[in-house]
């Protein structure tokens, strides 16, 4: 039987088109059952991780609710209200509940070193000869360089002569002298009294790079301020909530008030300070190794209101982080004050944001004693700041907190303490007076360095 070629060439043009087609189909089908898996994969990874972020974040507020109401005891393995951590008694085995507490200091000795005046004229206290000033003659580096680590500070030591006629009070050749060497830290050791010093010049001493800021000059009647302007102000926080504010005194100290680490405050690993924040919301702060505070401190009285934190290790200062002076014995302050804080921005009100600062002048303390003011409440260690017909005053979240004073440099004059209410008329805000306080300050940074 004869065949026909062109059937058979058509049935295998057709066979072939179909076979590409069904390629095509496969390979389309392949394409997208990858496409699917692939799908399904992201889909589970991203369930997984949404999954586990869950689980982080609740485990994270679990941990932070169960920390704010127990207390763990890794020694024994259980856990014991928070009420019982610091309350005197051990609780836990080997008693670790109050050994990460809040220490209590107070001292009976004058600290035997001070500066004096604007210009900071180093003056040293010697057994039977009482103060005396001590005179550049036979002065070195490592003397300069001992007085500051005495004082409590490592950082940029650093002395100039200045001429004893210059002097605004009268050393009545009463001074001190370097005669010895000695292989003891304390710079009186070094010294004996002298009635005459050779050289007419006498030994002014700086320890610290310190309230050196930008122009400029919870405050109720303050502005808005940057922490460059004020890089010692810090927030003290207490289950990373702010509570207090603070000063920066060196790399590794804080200054602050002793009633804001009273009740049940006083573990020590609950508090972290926040430091070079203008907002102090939601950020990580540095962990605290010690908090002491004056053993003489009065909760019914205000009296002795003052701490001391040391970091447990020492900041990187900077712009915005930067350590105030600690004020010289015998400053006149003939200019305004200023205080700064996130405390309330009124009485009863709210919280501000961002750090707030205000302008305030000095009030005489006769003035201060008055019946009709603050009478007898007023004590040695107490100063008083603002305006007579209110308006202007600290608050609430400030305590602690400085107030600060132009001279050559910045310095910490008071620490935010009380006062009834908030910028009320007749009503200023009282600090711990820093001036009436340097002896503690300065042997609780000796005691530990």
């Amino acid at each position: 039987m004869p065949t026909d070629p062109a059937g058979t060439q058509t049935s295998d043009l057709l066979a072939c088109v179909m076979a590409m087609t069904r390629r095509r189909e496969l390979s389309t089908l392949r394409t997208e059952e990858s496409r699917a898996r692939w799908r399904l994969t992201i889909i589970t990874v991203c369930c997984v991780l949404a999954i586990m972020v869950s689980l982080i974040v609740g485990l994270y507020f679990t941990v932070r609710v169960v920390n704010s109401k127990f207390f763990f005891c890794s020694g024994s393995l259980k856990f014991i209200t928070i009420e019982k951590a610091c309350n005197g008694r051990a609780d836990c085995a080997g008693g670790e509940d109050e050994n990460v507490c809040i220490s209590k200091l107070r001292i009976n000795d004058t600290f035997p070193v001070r500066l004096m005046g604007d210009r900071l004229v180093l003056q040293v206290y010697i057994n039977a000869s009482g103060w005396r000033t001590v005179c550049a003659d036979n002065w070195r580096t490592k003397h300069t360089r001992l007085t500051c680590q005495q004082l409590g500070y490592t950082v940029s030591p650093r002395s100039t002569r200045i001429p004893v006629r210059s002097l605004f009070f009268n050393p009545q050749n009463e001074f001190a002298t370097v005669s010895n060497d000695s292989a003891q830290s304390d710079i009186q050791s070094f010294l004996s009294a002298s009635n005459k010093c050779s050289s007419g010049s006498v030994v002014s001493v700086s320890c610290s790079d310190c309230g050196e800021v930008v122009g400029e000059d919870r405050i109720v009647g303050g502005v808005e301020t940057s922490i460059e302007h004020w890089p010692w102000q810090v927030s003290l926080q207490f289950n990373h909530r702010h509570m207090c504010g603070g000063s920066l005194l060196s790399t590794s100290w804080i200054i602050s008030a002793a009633h804001c680490f009273t009740g049940r405050t006083q573990e020590l690993s609950r508090w972290t300070v926040v430091l070079g924040q203008t907002k102090v919301m939601d950020v990580v702060g540095v962990s605290v190794d010690m908090i002491v505070i004056h053993k003489d401190y009065n909760r019914l009285t205000n009296d002795f209101d003052i701490a001391m934190l040391k970091l447990t290790w020492p900041v990187k200062t900077g712009e915005s982080i930067l350590p105030v002076c600690l004020p010289p014995h015998q400053l006149a302050i003939k200019d305004m004050l200023v205080v700064t804080g996130w405390g309330l921005l009124k009485e009863g009100g709210a919280l501000p944001t961002v750090l707030q600062k205000a302008s305030v002048p000095l009030v005489n303390r006769s003035e201060c004693s008055k019946p009709t003011i603050y009478s007898s409440s007023i004590t040695p260690r107490m100063l008083c700041a603002g305006f007579l017909q209110g308006n202007v005053d600290a608050c609430q979240g400030d305590s602690g907190g400085p107030l600060v004073y132009l001279s050559s440099r910045w310095q910490l004059i008071g620490i935010v303490s009380w006062g009834v209410g908030c910028a009320r008329e007749g009503k200023p805000g009282v600090y711990a007076d820093v001036t009436q306080l340097l002896d503690w300050i300065y042997t609780v940074m000796e005691r530990n360095p």
